[in-house]
């Protein structure tokens, strides 16, 4: 509530009820008004015009808000969650305002011409209606980034958990992936990243679909030619909490999906194949493709190093985001960029079967979400 000046103060004795204030000073009667709040009345749209209990909902990426602002001591700025937004004569504004999915807040700040300033917020949940295949199967999303490791051995990485929350957003923005259904797991240890794995085996029904993303270190052991992923509790020169890829493996044949794709940007990555063959996105219709039941690994590369400024993820990142195709099969997304990675950088990413794990030739398809107004 705005104040009234010191000197009045100390000059009258005085009483306030609501927002009416009286004085006596030598038998004469004063009646004066404190300054109101600014007001500010929506009209639109309608997901903050009209009353509902709990948190309102909305399934736009944008919404148009319009209003009008009224202050009596005139209004001199008003802004949206820390943007001007402009004013004119009589009040009225507008404004358009992007949403993330999940719970958005709109904080309207109004500074009067004395800058008394009155705040008015409003909270708005993006949602997505449930996408399903055909066939009724949902989108699951494991995602992990590893950047900060514990034993000092280990040189920490800059932009791993970056990637993650870039693809995250890519997929529960442009495709069939829930927010609920997406796993955001940063600086795993190896329970942790159990502990997820698990979490999909007891979730996944046979018509589902599972994508496991990994950034983070890798390393190969020549001597018994097993290939790692480094949680961040890892220590040097003691496996106990490596994570094997033969482990991997055996997580993959148990989750009980109806495709799975794994998605490793480490180094040494390609050690996920019992082989080396590399299919580049084989010319099969999607219907067939979604078809048969398949159990897929694409690799920033083979057995080398890669670097932590990922160029796979970027052209990976890059040929999702632009996709305006209703269904894409992980073959042709792979081939979409394949070429681009290799001549950018010393690596040669590979796509492949995971072998012994339930592979029957299908292949994991990214159904593209239809834009929301």
């Amino acid at each position: 509530m705005k104040t009234i000046p010191t000197l009045l103060l100390l000059c009258f004795v005085w009483t306030v009820n609501a927002q009416n204030a009286t004085s006596v000073i030598k038998g004469v009667y004063l009646n004066f008004e404190i300054d109101a709040p600014a007001m500010i009345n929506i009209l639109s749209p309608r997901e903050l015009v009209e009353k509902s209990r709990g948190l309102k909902n909305t399934q736009k990426k944008f919404i148009e808000v319009e209003g009008i602002v009224a202050d009596e001591q005139g209004v001199r700025e008003l802004r949206l969650n820390g943007d001007i937004i402009k004013v004119d004569d009589d009040g009225y504004f507008y404004s358009s305002f992007g949403l993330e999915v999940g719970l958005n807040e709109l904080k309207f700040s109004v500074l009067d011409k004395n800058d008394n300033q009155t705040d008015t917020a409003f909270s708005l949940v993006r949602r997505y209606n449930e996408i399903s295949t055909p066939d009724g199967g949902k989108y699951y999303a494991l995602l992990m980034g590893i950047q900060n490791y514990e034993d000092s051995t280990f040189i920490d990485l800059d932009n791993p958990i970056n990637d993650v929350k870039k693809l995250r957003e890519v997929l529960v923005n442009d495709y069939a992936f829930s927010d609920e259904n997406v796993n955001l797991v940063l600086d795993a240890t190896r329970e942790d990243i159990m502990n997820s794995l698990d979490h999909l085996s007891e979730v996944v029904t046979p018509n589902d679909n599972v994508l496991i993303f990994y950034a983070g270190h890798g390393i190969w052991d020549d001597e018994s030619e097993i290939g790692y992923w480094l949680p961040s509790n890892a220590k040097a020169g003691k496996k106990a909490a490596w994570f094997r890829n033969s482990s991997l493996r055996d997580y993959i044949k148990e989750i009980d999906s109806k495709h799975t794709l794994l998605i490793a940007d480490a180094c040494f990555s390609g050690s996920i194949f019992k082989s080396r063959s590399v299919l580049v996105g084989a010319d099969m219709a999607t219907n067939k493709m979604h078809e048969l039941p398949s159990r897929k690994a694409m690799t920033s590369g083979t057995l080398t190093a890669v670097p932590d400024r990922s160029v796979f993820l970027k052209y990976f990142l890059d040929r999702l985001e632009k996709n305006d195709q209703p269904y894409l099969a992980a073959s042709q997304l792979f081939s979409s960029f394949r070429i681009a990675v290799m001549n950018n950088s010393e690596a040669t990413p590979q796509y492949g079967v995971v072998q012994n794990a339930g592979d029957e030739g299908g292949d994991f398809i990214f159904i593209k979400r239809e834009e929301q107004d």
